[in-house]
């Protein structure tokens, strides 16, 4: 992976729930990392059909291994605005040098 095709910059959080000053649950994000990243929306390409068992997963993300850091699937991305809940996490070639994850993106609904 070239440093040219990861021009995209993601930030990785674990959300927490607080309680604001009435007591009421709140949501927040709390920053584990900023990055850059190659994005790969799905589309109907070979890869994404052999990637049938994460059929809810949205967008692929590559990264570089973050030292000390450890990514879950409890955390989420975002990215242009976007949200996405990571549902799977994968060391490529098992190295430590790059990271995949696949995502779903998540809509707010109303």
């Amino acid at each position: 992976m070239s440093l040219g095709r990861m021009n995209t910059s993601i930030s990785i959080c674990r959300p927490t729930v607080g309680k604001d000053d009435e007591g009421f649950p709140t949501k927040n994000d709390v920053l584990i990392a900023n990055v850059r990243a190659y994005r790969e929306g799905r589309h109907g390409s070979e890869k994404w059909a052999n990637r049938a068992v994460f059929s809810e997963a949205t967008d692929l993300f590559r990264f570089r291994c973050i030292p000390d850091t450890e990514i879950v699937a409890d955390m989420v991305i975002l990215c242009g605005g976007h949200r996405f809940e990571i549902t799977s996490v994968e060391n490529i070639k098992g190295r430590g040098m790059y990271m995949e994850v696949l995502c779903k993106e998540v809509k707010p609904g109303g």
